[in-house]
């Protein structure tokens, strides 16, 4: 299939320089890294939100069976300043 696409400069510049670097062959092998990269970046991206959605949905069962407790900031900060003692002493 032969497609005609439409480059900003920069863009063009960019795809220019890669075949000029030796590791492409043509304009076409760039883009079509470039589009199996997105791909693969979508694909993480989609398996992201999946896990947010999942843990979100997690804790909506969770309140809903009540397995919550009220959260206690200054005893969570209380924790975490003796465990930053803790290591700075050891070291």
């Amino acid at each position: 299939m032969s497609l005609n696409v439409s480059l900003p400069p920069e863009l063009e510049s960019r795809v220019r320089r890669h075949v000029e670097s030796g590791l492409y062959g043509s304009a076409s092998e760039v883009i079509r890294e470039a589009l199996r990269l997105f791909e693969a970046y979508q694909n993480v991206q989609a398996a992201n939100l999946a896990a947010l959605k999942a843990d979100i949905d997690q804790g909506v069962a969770d309140i809903s069976a009540g397995r919550i407790k009220e959260l206690d900031v200054e005893s969570i900060k209380q924790r975490g300043r003796a465990t930053l003692a803790a290591r700075e002493s050891a070291a």
